[in-house]
């Protein structure tokens, strides 16, 4: 199976999670995700990116399927806020807008992404608005933004 491949290569740089998937270090991650292609692993998912609120961390979670192996693989991948992570957007052209999005909602930042921008909140908005110490404007271009919220459920 592909899975053992992979946790046979990198024994001594994986951790087994409970949940089945693997935790790696972030630089090891290129040549990690190089080698997961390799083997089969033809299709990401998603990829959700997550705050720790310990220690300015953040994670990566990277959910893959084999189609001709009929094969799932999650790598968690854990780092400080300001650490570039691998890009795997010209690996998998899915990845592009997935790192987008990590990019957009938590500031993560992904080296070698071919057009590192973002996708869902407007050029000139200030902050990423999934992570925990986000604090939520006053104003945007002038207008105040509601605090109160509950009359929009």
């Amino acid at each position: 199976m592909s899975k053992e491949l992979f946790v046979k290569k990198y024994s001594d740089k994986v951790e087994a999670l409970d949940n089945g998937s693997f935790l790696v270090s972030y630089e090891d991650w290129k040549d990690m995700s190089k080698h997961i292609n390799k083997i089969g692993f033809d299709y990401l998912m998603c990829i959700t990116s997550y705050d720790l609120a310990v220690d300015e961390k953040l994670g990566l979670a990277y959910n893959f399927y084999s189609t001709d192996k009929k094969e799932y693989l999650e790598i968690r991948i854990e780092f400080h806020n300001s650490d570039k992570i691998f890009s795997v957007a010209n690996i998998w052209r899915t990845a592009n807008w997935h790192e987008r999005e990590a990019y957009d909602m938590m500031g993560i930042l992904f080296d070698g992404h071919p057009d590192m921008k973002r996708i869902l909140l407007p050029e000139d908005w200030e902050g990423h608005p999934l992570r925990k110490d986000w604090k939520e404007p006053d104003f945007y271009n002038g207008m105040p933004v509601p605090k109160d919220k509950s009359y929009w459920e």
